[in-house]
């Protein structure tokens, strides 16, 4: 642990708090108060208490952010050139690892998950606007062959004004997911981050604008979803909304995006199967199937949350599999244990209710099952690591999301019968495979209804790798050069010669 990190922790615990965490908006290149003179506290779910407060924005913030990044648009971003865009991205990220020590403090606060995880996630933003960077100048058209009498060809031009409606469970890493490609096709953007994590999210815009972002390209208005969210995705000088979040909430926000026929894309909820054959490398199986559900306390929502598992090795697997989510230490994020907090009280207790459902229904209970607090404090927002075994298909335990750190296990009696049963869902966001047969591996890969498979590896992929749903997980792509699509509009230009 770096000198920088070990004196951002004192202060932390000396004084509950942090100096120069932001309290305004960040709108056209400053900070701004809200209109309203709201404000909201953000609460530190390792230890259940304010530690800040922030601003508690409306429509008219919304309003004076739009029109910024409309001026924007029109004006100095409209007219910047690509390799302008690269550097200024490329510093960006410069500027995101330079900060990378404070940054992965404040998300662990305002979080509740591990300094290690938000460690990674720091890295992993810092290299998004690497990535997004080296695209910006590489974003081109093509020629048609129409004959020798006729010059054909398509240009890519920026979207317009975007919306970001960010989640709570990645806060930072989920920003820079959609705000690197945007700025990278030339959009500029209004970001409005959860009202449980708003921090990190105006630390970045104001990153940016060291890094030389023009005033106005990068705006962001915090707030609840009623009072800012919903505002942002209807406005009708919108062009793009990007949405992380529920299912509900998702279709909230097509429907009013459809009224002014903006695009959007969702990320939405999952209920990923780990299909584990019985020819699979158990040590490394039980290994990769406890971080794929317990990595940010289960709050993924790609998260191998049901254990597909045949028969055969179903007895011995779950064994191994309870014995080491026992061993898993729980504690504040600033600590570093395995397992952080729970981001919210409402998320908690929307875990308990699951769990309590499934004891009153019999349902076996493995490993876990109990809400926990901070072994230092007494404090703090925790459940424990939790396994429910041989849950039937039809059950809401296999059906429905419950974004925490518990486990479905459901038994399979040959590979067909685990393919049904990975296929088994609503969901259609994430899949693992483990085998050592290729060729089941690869035919499982064809026919499981999923925006990405991993095989032997969960989590596998980087940057460079599309991310994204079927089904009620949503549609559209993020990262990767696919991510870039969603803030480009493709112009025809053909001439009689």
């Amino acid at each position: 642990m770096s000198a920088e990190t070990e004196a951002l922790i004192a202060e932390y615990f000396a004084t509950g708090t942090l100096k120069g965490l932001p309290h305004n908006h960040w709108i056209d290149g400053q900070w701004y108060a809200p209109l309203n003179g709201g404000q909201m506290e953000t609460f530190d779910p390792g230890l259940g208490r304010a530690f800040a407060s922030f601003a508690a924005g409306d429509e008219p913030d919304v309003e004076r952010a739009v029109n910024a990044a409309e001026r924007a648009q029109q004006g100095v971003w409209g007219k910047a050139t690509p390799v302008e865009r690269s550097r200024i991205l490329y510093r960006a990220a410069e500027g995101i690892r330079a900060n990378a020590e404070r940054l992965a403090v404040i998300e662990t606060l305002d979080n509740g998950k591990t300094l290690s995880e938000a460690q990674s996630d720091v890295r992993s933003a810092a290299r998004l606007f690497e990535y997004y960077a080296g695209a910006a100048d590489k974003l081109h058209g093509e020629t048609m062959a129409l004959g020798p009498d006729y010059v054909s060809q398509t240009s890519l031009e920026p979207v317009g004004i975007t919306a970001h409606v960010i989640p709570w469970n990645y806060p930072f890493s989920t920003a820079a997911r959609g705000l690197a490609p945007a700025l990278a096709a030339g959009c500029t953007a209004v970001l409005k981050p959860a009202e449980q994590t708003p921090l990190t999210a105006l630390l970045l815009a104001e990153i940016l604008h060291h890094a030389g972002l023009p005033a106005g390209v990068c705006n962001v208005v915090t707030g609840t979803g009623a009072k800012v969210g919903a505002p942002l995705v209807a406005h009708p000088k919108v062009r793009h909304v990007t949405f992380t979040g529920s299912v509900q909430t998702g279709r909230t926000v097509m429907q009013a995006a459809a009224r002014n026929i903006t695009s959007v894309t969702l990320e939405l909820g999952g209920k990923s199967p780990m299909v584990v054959l019985s020819d699979c490398d158990m040590d490394a199986t039980v290994e990769d199937a406890l971080w794929a559900i317990y990595s940010n306390a289960g709050q993924i929502c790609s998260a191998g949350s049901r254990l597909v598992i045949e028969r055969s090795i179903h007895a011995e697997f779950i064994e191994r599999l309870a014995a080491r989510a026992n061993q898993l230490t729980l504690g504040h994020g600033l600590h570093n244990p395995h397992v952080g907090a729970i981001s919210s009280l409402e998320q908690l207790e929307k875990i308990s209710a699951f769990v309590e459902d499934a004891k009153a229904r019999d349902i076996k209970v493995a490993a876990g099952g109990t809400r926990l607090s901070d072994p230092r404090s007494g404090a703090g927002w925790f459940f424990a690591p939790t396994i429910l075994d041989r849950v039937a298909a039809a059950d809401r335990l296999v059906q429905e999301e419950i974004f925490g750190p518990v486990l479905s296990v459901q038994v399979a009696d040959s590979v067909e019968h685990a393919l049904t049963l990975a296929n088994g869902t609503a969901f259609g966001l994430a899949a693992g495979i483990y085998t050592r047969d290729i060729t089941k591996a690869l035919r499982l890969a064809r026919d499981i209804d999923a925006g990405q498979v991993y095989i032997n590896e969960y989590y596998a992929g980087g940057v460079e790798t599309p991310f994204g749903g079927n089904k009620l997980s949503g549609f559209g792509r993020e990262k990767g050069l696919e991510g870039l699509r969603s803030y480009c509009r493709v112009k025809a230009v053909t001439a009689r010669i």
